[in-house]
């Protein structure tokens, strides 16, 4: 009984962070097919992808099973992934210029998405309470997960939007380097990663995924929640 009751309040708690996680990356990944459709390439709409139907955009295992297995191991972090939309910067209107758009869309959308789950924390006390604490729970880690999503996804490195925006931007004597760098882009990161977790902030004197997500992480939070009025 003991153990039944253990697996039901685990569910419990993973749907307060699976359910934030697929909103996330679902208007993420719309948000970008989107933007694209409207600056001239329909890729991603041919594809479906311009839809908030989260089937369309969940990766079984980086949506859902990796980081519903993080929760279940209390690993700490939480990191997750959707599939990528298509999109075929050369049909753009104007390919360096809309392709900064299109990068910021996702990011933007998640700051959006931070902003709202702030102020729905206002409705918590009037639902009802044994739905209150779940609603808290959900709408706490939906801002949590969308600052870190938008933070994450801006790190200057392709093919992370935060490196797309930096090729559009960039001189090209610097963009083109940068943009070389794309195939090698999430190795990088899974190095970054891996360093942090293997003792790395003790030698360098400071924690890399600290300095590099958590740092500017909490500056905007603090921001949604001060916009919100909920810094108090």
């Amino acid at each position: 009984m003991n153990a039944t009751a253990d697996w039901a309040s685990t569910l419990r708690e993973a749907t307060t962070w699976i359910l934030p996680v697929i909103f996330a990356v679902t208007f993420h990944e719309a948000a970008h097919g989107f933007v694209a459709y409207q600056l001239g390439d329909d890729t991603a709409r041919r594809e479906g992808r311009v839809t908030f139907n989260p089937l369309k955009h969940i990766d079984p295992i980086g949506t859902v099973l990796l980081p519903a297995l993080l929760i279940i191991m209390r690993t700490g972090f939480l990191f997750g992934y959707a599939k990528p939309v298509p999109v075929n910067f050369a049909r753009l209107n104007h390919p360096r210029r809309d392709m900064v758009l299109v990068a910021l869309a996702g990011p933007a959308t998640n700051v959006l998405l931070a902003i709202a789950s702030a102020l729905l924390f206002y409705a918590v006390d009037l639902t009802p309470h044994s739905f209150a604490d779940w609603l808290a729970r959900n709408l706490v880690n939906s801002l949590q997960i969308n600052v870190v999503l938008c933070v994450f996804n801006m790190l200057p490195l392709p093919p992370l939007d935060g490196g797309r925006v930096a090729v559009g931007i960039l001189p090209r004597f610097l963009a083109h380097p940068l943009a070389r760098l794309e195939p090698y882009g999430m190795l990088i990161l899974m190095g970054i990663f891996i360093l942090s977790y293997a003792g790395a902030s003790s030698l360098l004197g400071f924690s890399l995924l600290g300095w590099l997500i958590g740092v500017p992480a909490e500056a905007l939070i603090r921001f949604v929640l001060t916009i919100t009025g909920q810094g108090n």
